[in-house]
């Protein structure tokens, strides 16, 4: 017996150095971690349990049966986050290249198919050189597995994918379809053609980063949600992401005790809006202000800033965050505003994450580039999330709320279920100054003072339509609130929607304006 023992030792022993100490010290040289290390770092000590690691590929072509490693390149299992379950997968780029064979796919598909079943969060760590191409066909049929169940995970439990090194071609698409990716600056990458190839189609000289990079994924693609200064700094952010979610979409998000008190004033809100209403202010300080101990995470940062995205707490309760922000574009809706929100809603509407949103837009931004790529396509995304959505939404409207984009910002008229608003809001089909232009402009040409006429009638304008009492006369305001009350009526309102059932009319599935 205790020589079979000591054989199992071993051959645990050898699993565990995936590639071999070589590749094991040149992933360090590099500055990346290896598979089992990452996967410590992220999970609460003592508990992975790891499975299949005994597992080898099958191939016999070019050579390939000479070349066996036990795990063959990928490190699965379980175990445990601040006490709560979740699935994992490592690639290990140390065993030729973290390439995906038949067998590498086989094992991320049980964690997958365990995740579903168990009703847990699935995370992915990637670090791979692609397909294994020594074994053609079956490496493509392993992707489109693991490709399909991304799809039928999608809205039962949480994904989460973490870019740690090269992920290109195919292998783009697993994270593409999870709920968040997180990359690492100037250490991952993410294209489906490499840098090579694309100066042989196109003739277009570009690095690795410029075509890949987090940076540039963070901020031009929006492919990534967060782009990390090293790996620590990644796993931290994925700890911090789940921490809001719930296990599942059944289960209700994680409660915690709040010392931030409810009836807690923010007087600064009072005098945050501009007397003039052309001026910006920082939406993040509303945020701040309002949510427990002032503490945000921000969801794809520098994509799109027009509008801001993340999670925060009110009252211990965690709650998805959407706001305009008036520091970038006027706050206006564009095409990558509006994918942006519309996505982040309908993740929350998955997992029964409440919404709440801070509106000051002017309007969708004009111009023949947006129309011309899809304004109308891809603005109606965030209204249809909207509307879609069966989530408490509480929205309150700090100051502009002008034309379409009043309506698709969780206005009642689309099941907002608690609008407020403050008295600085101005609700209206549009601005004084283009509306009086539209209504008294002809009028205006035969008057000796054409611009004394129109700037009195501009303020008629805005003094009969342009307030939140048109709106709250009508119910579509609920109540007119004092800006440093802002945060207890949100808790409050909270707390009131947490029973709150809604369904939507029996159907296969919507079809989004996609």
């Amino acid at each position: 017996m205790q020589k079979k023992l000591d054989e199992l030792m071993e051959k645990r022993a050898a699993a565990r150095l995936g590639g071999g100490q070589k590749r094991i010290d040149a992933q360090h040289a590099k500055g990346k971690m290896t598979a089992r290390e990452r996967i410590d770092l992220l999970l609460d000590d003592g508990s992975f349990e790891e499975f299949d690691m005994f597992k080898s590929h099958r191939c016999t072509s070019f050579g390939m049966e000479k070349t066996q490693f036990p795990g063959d390149g990928v490190v699965t299992g379980y175990g445990t986050i601040d006490g709560r379950l979740i699935y994992i997968y490592a690639q290990d780029f140390t065993v030729l290249g973290g390439s995906l064979s038949e067998t590498l796919a086989e094992k991320i598909c049980k964690v997958m198919d365990l995740a579903i079943k168990n009703g847990a969060p699935l995370i992915g760590l990637n670090d791979s050189g692609g397909a294994r191409i020594q074994e053609g066909i079956e490496a493509l049929a392993g992707y489109s597995d693991i490709f399909l169940r991304n799809v039928m995970a999608s809205g039962v439990v949480p994904q989460i994918s973490v870019i740690l090194g090269p992920c290109a071609g195919g292998a783009v698409y697993s994270p593409a379809l999870t709920d968040f990716i997180v990359m690492i600056k100037g250490n991952s990458y993410m294209f489906l053609t490499g840098p090579k190839v694309v100066k042989s189609v196109t003739h277009e000289d570009v690095t690795v980063e410029e075509l890949g990079g987090a940076d540039m994924h963070s901020s031009q693609s929006g492919v990534a949600d967060y782009a990390a200064e090293d790996g620590k700094e990644a796993l931290a952010y994925v700890e911090r992401l789940l921490s809001f979610m719930p296990q599942n979409n059944v289960e209700s998000p994680p409660v915690v005790l709040s010392d931030d008190p409810l009836e807690r004033r923010a007087e600064q809100l009072n005098s945050l809006i501009p007397d003039n209403p052309n001026a910006a202010y920082d939406m993040k300080e509303v945020i701040l202000s309002t949510v427990d101990n002032g503490d945000f995470l921000e969801v794809k940062e520098h994509f799109a800033p027009n509008i801001i995205i993340g999670f925060a707490r009110f009252n211990g309760q965690p709650v998805g965050i959407v706001a305009n922000q008036p520091m970038v574009l006027s706050g206006v809706l564009d095409i990558n505003s509006s994918v942006k929100a519309a996505r982040f809603v309908r993740f929350c509407d998955c997992f029964s994450i409440p919404v709440v949103t801070f509106v000051d837009v002017p309007g969708f931004l004009p111009g023949t580039n947006q129309e011309y790529n899809g304004v109308i396509r891809n603005g109606a995304k965030i209204l249809y999330a909207y509307a879609e959505a069966t989530i408490p939404k509480v929205t309150v409207v700090t100051r502009k709320a002008y034309g379409g984009a009043y309506c698709v910002m969780s206005s009642k008229h689309l099941r907002g279920d608690i609008n407020y608003a403050w008295p600085t809001a101005e609700i209206a089909v549009m601005g004084g100054k283009g509306a009086v232009e539209v209504l008294y402009g002809r009028e205006a040409k035969e008057k000796s003072n054409p611009e004394k006429f129109l700037a009195d009638k501009e303020q008629e304008y805005l003094d009969a339509v342009a307030n939140p009492y048109v709106a709250a006369q009508r119910g579509y305001i609920d109540d007119i609130i004092e800006p440093a009350r802002t945060r207890f009526r949100i808790v409050k309102a909270l707390g009131m929607l947490q029973n709150k059932q809604e369904s939507n009319p029996m159907k296969k599935h919507g079809n989004i304006p996609l």
